[in-house]
């Protein structure tokens, strides 16, 4: 059967996966890690109401019982289209008659060295429990601080970006100094928690119709998150950030929401636009070959304006099922993505959504929100453990996932974020 080589198990790598489920296609997925990340549902892990088990699904449990289907760990390191054939890190080689290349992205620090290096990132597993550990330890440390300043410094957190990411995260955290602090840590009576969130632009989820963005911003207000736009950082350090104007913000947290940049082992090679996403056709063939096609983040695909796609699950999830079928059944109609709305909460019973011309905000907008989230999560028992994990907040307004697990001794003081990438190889169930 014609060979077909996945290389990335995220959104579009899955989707065109399981497209190609029980069809006359021999399909190897390849991807170091051996699991599907539901991303949109990462910072409820770093914000201690999530256990990572929860959004993730184990690829060889997704094809459990799809013969033409086999998983492959390991990591992409080239392809040679025109041989058609892959390398990996392992020195092994596969040959393919079509592949999709599904590699994702990856935080963007815009070539800011000591952003990089201080910043905790929530892009994956490992940063999430990172960061969970983190913020945890930083009110451990606040209890036990020896004066004032160093206090509130561990009780300053800042986020940076205000895309639907740092929003939400934003709000998760406001819900967990709110609800969890005050009966919990006593000896902070009187401390004050400082929140927060910086936005470059000029409003907080730009992506959105500039009246929901308003309320989102009102909410998080209300909440007690400090939202500044129009600020932008400059450098970090172990003591805290700048902004551009000069100003000093003392923190031992920085989380770095701002951005994120398509990896590929095509990227650098061959044509690529501005961001760096590879050209594609509007069949998603990469530029000057027949069979190696690029979907989602890694992939500059073009929207019936001519923009390209956001990089977003939806428009990556499309593109699978898409080339799914060009694969199946040769060279069809050109794709056309049809935007199915954006989502983003800002806590507990509030969030904004618009789908075409309708727009949700409030108490509907969080129904909606959790309908499509436990929608799209995948697998059957992973929805019942969110949806009863919700329940439980709902009703008892506790983050029950809060124990600090770390490789090694406890740190006693920030880490670099080389340190931190170790420290997150720990696993939490």
């Amino acid at each position: 059967m014609p060979r077909v080589v996945v290389v990335g198990g995220g959104f579009g790598g899955l989707q065109c996966a399981k497209a190609l489920r029980g069809e006359r296609v021999d399909v190897v997925l390849v991807d170091p890690r051996d699991y599907h990340l539901f991303t949109p549902l990462l910072y409820q892990v770093a914000s201690c109401l999530l256990n990572p088990a929860e959004i993730a699904a184990p690829l060889r449990k997704v094809f459990r019982g799809a013969p033409n289907v086999r998983y492959r760990q390991d990591e992409v390191v080239g392809i040679d289209t025109n041989a058609r054939r892959v390398a990996l890190a392992s020195g092994a080689t596969l040959d393919y008659d079509a592949c999709v290349v599904a590699t994702g992205s990856i935080t963007n620090y815009y070539g800011n060295a000591t952003v990089e290096e201080h910043a905790l990132g929530l892009k994956d597993l490992a940063e999430a429990l990172q960061l969970r550990n983190h913020v945890l330890e930083c009110f451990e440390l606040a209890t036990t601080a020896a004066d004032d300043t160093e206090r509130q410094r561990l009780l300053t957190f800042c986020i940076v970006g205000a895309g639907p990411t740092g929003v939400e995260y934003a709000g998760a955290l406001a819900e967990f100094v709110r609800l969890v602090v005050p009966h919990e840590y006593p000896e902070l009576a009187g401390s004050r928690v400082h929140l927060l969130l910086l936005e470059g632009g000029n409003r907080v989820l730009p992506a959105f119709k500039a009246r929901l963005s308003e309320y989102a911003r009102r909410e998080l207000v209300r909440r007690g998150v400090d939202v500044r736009t129009g600020t932008l950082v400059s450098s970090a350090d172990r003591d805290g950030v700048v902004l551009h104007d000069g100003t000093e913000l003392p923190t031992a947290t920085m989380v770095w929401t701002a951005g994120v940049r398509p990896t590929s082992p095509l990227a650098g090679g061959g044509a690529s636009d501005a961001a760096r996403r590879i050209e594609v056709d509007d069949h998603f063939l990469v530029a000057g070959t027949a069979s190696t096609y690029a979907i989602g983040d890694a992939a500059a695909g073009r929207g019936p304006h001519g923009d390209p796609l956001p990089m977003l699950s939806p428009p990556a999830m499309q593109a699978g099922r898409f080339v799914a079928r060009e694969i199946l059944h040769g060279r069809g109609r050109p794709f056309r993505y049809h935007d199915k709305g954006t989502l983003a909460t800002i806590g507990r019973t509030s969030a904004v959504g618009q789908v075409g011309p309708l727009t949700f905000t409030g108490f509907v907008g969080w129904i909606v929100w959790l309908v499509v989230h436990l929608y799209y999560l995948i697998g059957f028992e992973n929805r019942l453990q969110v949806l009863m994990r919700w329940a439980w907040y709902y009703v008892r307004l506790d983050r029950p996932v809060r124990i600090i697990l770390r490789a090694g001794a406890p740190r006693r003081e920030r880490a670099s974020r080389s340190e931190l990438r170790r420290a997150g190889s720990v696993r939490s169930e």
